[in-house]
């Protein structure tokens, strides 16, 4: 199911920008960015959805802590208020099990999926200069730019490493290239706003994996081009209503796959007062 929650257009009064999530969900379906951004539709709450704010909320606070008190214990102390915490603020996440034998068995795979990065970095030796850091910028072309980074470590000599936890399963190397587009469009954001970093690293968590990326100006200026140039695609649509349907091997896992045509379902009209407000995403 699907549920409608864009606001009327008098709420609309923030900037609208372009993340990295839904650059690729263009790239990937135009009409399902459409119908989550400009209508407003959202995917129902989900298991995997809930644990990947959990598990970065508590690594997150772990950073709070004085070093050597960063321990695996600590943070699955930290597990039960999170929990608690994104209940109260999302209440949907309660509804998703069926009783608290239940609740539990996943929490206990949350922290499991902690354990995972005490495998992976030492957090005692680390002194991040961002967490969560919300960072905007604007491409050459005018394309405002948004994103929310895990974590920014900062070296004496300046140079900086981009981090980002991932709950979900580490791509295979066909996918790795696809999985280093939200890595690229952060390197881009730190360029614009700071300086370009020096690594980029996506840690998979559950595998104990991870993918290294360091960027390089000629690369991220590529990158620039190509959001402007999607950019670009998009208001085109904007102009002629024109979002497609592009069948993909994640439809199966759409929420808003019932109004896709492709499947049987009809579209409802692309509400205009939203499409103009998107369209301010490009300054000037």
């Amino acid at each position: 199911m699907t549920e409608l929650i864009a606001p009327s257009p008098a709420e609309r009064t923030w900037d609208p920008a372009l993340s990295a999530s839904r650059a690729k969900e263009y790239e990937r379906c135009p009409l399902q960015y459409r119908l989550h951004v400009v209508d407003g539709y959202r995917e129902p709450e989900s298991r995997a959805k809930a644990l990947g704010t959990l598990v970065h909320a508590v690594l997150e606070d772990l950073f709070s802590l004085p070093p050597l008190s960063r321990t695996r214990d600590a943070a699955r102390a930290r597990l039960a208020p999170a929990f608690e915490a994104l209940t109260q603020k999302n209440p949907e996440v309660a509804a998703l099990f069926d009783d608290e034998a239940d609740r539990e068995a996943w929490l206990e795979d949350a922290r499991s999926v902690v354990d995972g990065y005490f495998a992976i970095e030492q957090p005692q030796w680390i002194a991040p200069a961002a967490r969560e850091a919300r960072v905007t910028a604007t491409t050459k072309g005018g394309v405002r730019l948004l994103g929310f980074i895990d974590r920014v470590d900062r070296a004496p000599d300046g140079r900086l490493r981009v981090v980002d936890y991932k709950t979900g399963k580490a791509p295979s190397p066909r996918y790795v290239d696809e999985a280093l587009f939200q890595m690229r469009f952060y390197a881009l954001l730190l360029a614009r706003t700071q300086v370009l970093p020096s690594r980029m690293q996506l840690v998979y968590l559950r595998a104990g994996q991870v993918i290294t990326f360091d960027p390089d100006p000629t690369d991220v200026a590529n990158f620039e081009g190509r959001i402007d140039q999607l950019w670009g695609r998009i208001e085109e649509d904007l102009a002629n209503d024109s979002f497609q349907p592009r069948k993909n091997p994640l439809c199966n896992w759409c929420g808003v796959r019932s109004l896709c045509p492709i499947f049987g379902g009809t579209t409802p009209p692309m509400p205009p007062q939203h499409a103009r407000w998107l369209a301010r995403t490009r300054l000037g």
